[in-house]
């Protein structure tokens, strides 16, 4: 059997592409076909509770999904008396929870959305928020909610982040 090392790199680009397909496929559950026939797993979307128990009655959303390696964190705000600061770290909190709470971590946000209820907490907001995602910060994007925030929360925070 003689090789042909023409052929070998003629071949490479499309071996190394099938290759790298199930990185790229990212978690889920393989269908019992799929796995049968060597297929990569394709991702799927899963619902999680912070708390771990689904609610008793249909939610109106949900608090945190994946969808393979993706995480989508729902807005997040803080409902008790208190200043931007206090409400702006109370989220953030609850943001790294909710990261934690299914393998990743604020490290890994790609993407932030910050609803302010004033644009005039924009300051002390962002003495909060600054340093709380580690060197490398997703990229954000802030408003001011014209209408405010339900449930007279100062700050809402959602985010999108890798496992």
């Amino acid at each position: 059997m003689t090789s042909n090392r023409r052929d070998f790199i003629r071949k490479a680009p499309a071996v190394a592409a099938i290759a790298a397909v199930p990185a790229v496929a990212g978690a889920g559950t393989a269908s019992a076909a799929d796995a049968q026939h060597g297929r990569p797993a394709k991702p799927r979307k899963e619902v999680h509770y912070p708390d771990g128990a689904e609610p008793p009655e249909n939610p109106l959303f949900s608090p945190i999904v994946t969808y393979g390696s993706m995480v989508f964190i729902s807005g997040i705000g803080a409902h008790f008396e208190g200043d931007i600061r206090a409400h702006t770290d109370h989220v953030l909190n609850e943001v790294e929870r909710y990261l934690e709470s299914v393998g990743s971590s604020m490290e890994k946000v790609l993407k932030v959305n910050v609803y302010l209820n004033t644009l005039d907490d924009y300051d002390g907001m962002n003495e909060v928020f600054l340093g709380r995602w580690g060197r490398e910060p997703g990229v954000r994007t802030t408003i001011a909610a014209a209408a405010g925030i339900p449930g007279d929360s100062l700050v809402e925070i959602d985010c999108i982040a890798v496992i």
